[in-house]
């Protein structure tokens, strides 16, 4: 682990305790403009924040009974041409590989994966 690693995972857990996840695209429904995509979990954003394309942070929202934030995706979209993180919280680590795939199946945007130790 790095320095400042451990202040990152309490920043973003302060996030969390002072914002609300909102779920707007519930597991199992499809992309709003790519109706081929369908979301593997629950994706929505946190309430109250903002990120790099002036929404709320993303937010995957896995299984787990353990509600914490689990890891990070950075991604670049080649298309968008624009770069953000998507935080995923409650997520088994299948769920992680999962969704770090999600973020890679395209030429056009990808992601590195940050795990929370």
């Amino acid at each position: 682990m790095h320095e400042f690693d451990e202040e990152f995972w309490e920043l973003i857990d302060k996030l969390f305790a002072n914002c609300n996840i909102e779920i707007d695209r519930p597991k199992g429904s499809a992309h709003p403009k790519y109706t081929d995509y369908i979301y593997p979990l629950d994706y929505g954003f946190l309430k109250g924040t903002v990120s790099s394309d002036g929404s709320g942070i993303d937010v995957w929202v896995g299984s787990s009974d353990n509600k914490i934030v689990t890891g990070i995706i950075s991604s670049v979209d080649f298309i968008k041409r624009d770069s953000e993180i998507k935080i995923l919280y409650a997520c088994t680590s299948k769920e992680i590989e999962l969704i770090y795939k999600e973020h890679n199946r395209s030429d056009g945007m990808k992601g590195i994966l940050s795990i929370r130790k």
